[in-house]
């Protein structure tokens, strides 16, 4: 039977468990297919479902369990489905906005150390995405890293990883190819007995490639290109947590076209940390760096020590995490709708308008 503590178990999950006061046995959710999911246990790995009360009692969707959480199972009476009875409280968690209009957290990963943001070589670099991941990476609680992935296909490496690290400060920035072996080594630190790493990152940037690497074996589907953008096709269809020979586990992800932030206020402001700086010394605590006198901002954007477009993307995810703010505050988005009606009807009864 395998030992828990090679998925990660510990005394703060057994302290959590006793906290409980149950007999019911821990498991990991290594897979999960709509309400049905895979746990690993001290038995093995099993089918498992909710309970009934468990989904009645949950307030929202982010409250059920996601891959990497451990969870409180219950053998099924004459069957060999388990039955999920409780989560434990998370030590880490990588949420975005569920995709579309709705503002609902999305559980990508919970329970893990690290973070590998997957950049491809051979589409673009996309430093505002990169930035973009970095800030719901450190939000998680886990530890970032940036992969330039394919690196056989790579041009220049190290004007490329120069790129990546004038935004990602502190952060490694590791070239690999999956295809070839190339660089894989480096990852080795991250990927130790009973540490949990999520792989994240668009589609067709090699990451089912890569994680055959470290498996030593074609277990993920892969696929190619397509040949006009470079974009890839979706081989990985649901997120999964997988044992590496290294004794290691990476949950692997689909693709993600769209990546909007959750509660990550902290997190943008580590990826911003010299924007941040700089505001702090800007002649008025309000500034909003438009143009006002005394900015520190604006000025280090004119001598060149801050790039225009790291500023516009800093101020995008502002706007993104006020957005958020007022959907997940009834009180401010009422307030916000009524400051828009008001100005509306300014415009509309102003005596330009008024007769047009």
């Amino acid at each position: 039977m395998p030992d828990l503590t090679e998925y990660g178990w510990n005394e703060s999950f057994e302290e959590a468990r006793r906290a409980c006061a149950t007999d019911f046995a821990p498991a990991r959710v290594v897979a999960e297919h709509r309400s049905r999911y895979r746990v690993q246990a001290e038995a093995g790995e099993v089918a498992a479902r909710l309970a009934g009360r468990l989904r009645h009692e949950a307030m929202d969707r982010s409250e059920l369990p996601a891959v990497g959480d451990w969870v409180l199972i219950e053998a099924a009476e004459g069957g060999d489905v388990a039955v999920i009875q409780a989560t434990l409280p998370r030590t880490s968690r990588f949420s975005r906005k569920v995709a579309g209009v709705r503002t609902r957290e999305q559980i990508v990963a919970a329970n893990i150390d690290s973070v590998w943001i997957a950049s491809a070589f051979d589409q673009a670099l996309g430093l505002r995405r990169i930035e973009r991941y970095l800030a719901m990476a450190w939000e998680s609680g886990a530890s970032p890293v940036v992969l330039l992935t394919k690196r056989d296909l790579a041009e220049d490496v190290e004007a490329a990883r120069a790129d990546v690290e004038g935004i990602a400060f502190g952060v490694p920035v590791l070239a690999v190819s999956g295809l070839t072996g190339e660089g894989v080594d480096a990852l080795d630190p991250y990927i130790v007995p009973g540490r949990t790493v999520a792989l994240l990152g668009p589609s067709g940037t090699g990451k089912s490639t890569l994680i055959n690497r470290l498996l030593g074996r074609d277990a993920l589907v892969t696929g190619a290109v397509r040949e006009g953008d470079h974009k890839g096709r979706h081989t990985t269809t649901h997120r999964q947590l997988l044992r590496l020979p290294s004794g290691g586990m990476v949950v692997d992800t689909p693709g993600m076209r769209e990546l909007q932030l959750w509660d990550a206020e902290d997190g943008v402001r580590d990826t911003f940390g010299d924007i941040e700086e700089l505001a702090a010394s800007c002649r008025f605590g309000d500034c909003r760096h438009a143009g006002e006198p005394g900015c520190a901002v604006t000025a280090a954007v004119d001598d060149g020590r801050v790039d225009r477009a790291r500023l516009e993307s800093w101020y995008k995810l502002q706007r993104e995490l006020e957005y958020l703010e007022r959907r997940g505050d009834p009180l401010a988005e009422a307030r916000e709708a009524r400051r828009i009606k008001t100005i509306m009807r300014s415009v509309k009864h102003h005596p330009k308008y008024r007769d047009s």
